[in-house]
């Protein structure tokens, strides 16, 4: 039978993980018109420029994920959980203010450097759950993932459509800012 601090553990990375792939989903449909804005390129560029964007994160997720890894073990999930939200409101707090576009690259690399958020999402939970609620917590995360990459993605069009494409940016920077606080005070209740 799981205890308390193992639920609120889990439902911790289960809130973690969703809310980070909203913020992520969240920037996809607009990024395209960003980059309109930024470079004024037509579309079909700005969207290549966005593959390539993408790719950046990607690659810094890939190459940095063993990094990521290691200090996690070293210094404990929860702190590299909270630089992964840290990372993603780098990104957008210089996507929303980006006068070139190297600036949304140092963004999109700064992200992937510390958005291995899954991988150490996922230990942490194989770290608080008994062998027979494992499977379970699993299949929450990917729950929590499959969930927000669905609902970020039609927030972020819908809010497109509203508003500017750097509102959107500011709208994941204040997120993720009100997230990280809300982790740094869950993080600090548990140590006490």
């Amino acid at each position: 039978m799981p205890n308390q601090a193992n639920r609120h553990a889990t439902a911790f990375v289960f809130v973690t993980v969703f809310l980070d792939m909203v913020g992520f989903g969240l920037i996809m449909p607009v990024l395209p018109a960003l980059i309109e804005d930024i470079s004024g390129k037509g579309i079909a560029e700005a969207t290549l420029v966005s593959g390539w964007l993408y790719f950046a994160y990607g690659g810094m997720q890939f190459l940095c994920g063993p990094l990521i890894g290691n200090l996690s073990d070293a210094y404990g999930r929860r702190p590299l959980l909270l630089l992964s939200v840290f990372g993603l409101g780098i990104d957008y707090f210089l996507s929303a203010l980006a006068p070139t576009l190297w600036w949304l690259f140092v963004g999109r690399v700064v992200a992937g450097l510390c958005g291995a958020s899954y991988s150490t999402a996922n230990a942490y939970i194989a770290d608080v759950t008994e062998p027979e609620e494992r499977a379970k917590a699993f299949g929450l995360m990917g729950a929590a993932f499959g969930l927000g990459f669905v609902i970020g993605p039609a927030i972020g069009g819908l809010l497109g459509e509203v508003w500017r494409a750097r509102a959107v940016f500011r709208g994941g920077r204040y997120l993720a800012a009100q997230f990280r606080l809300r982790l740094l005070r869950a993080a600090r209740d548990a140590s006490a």
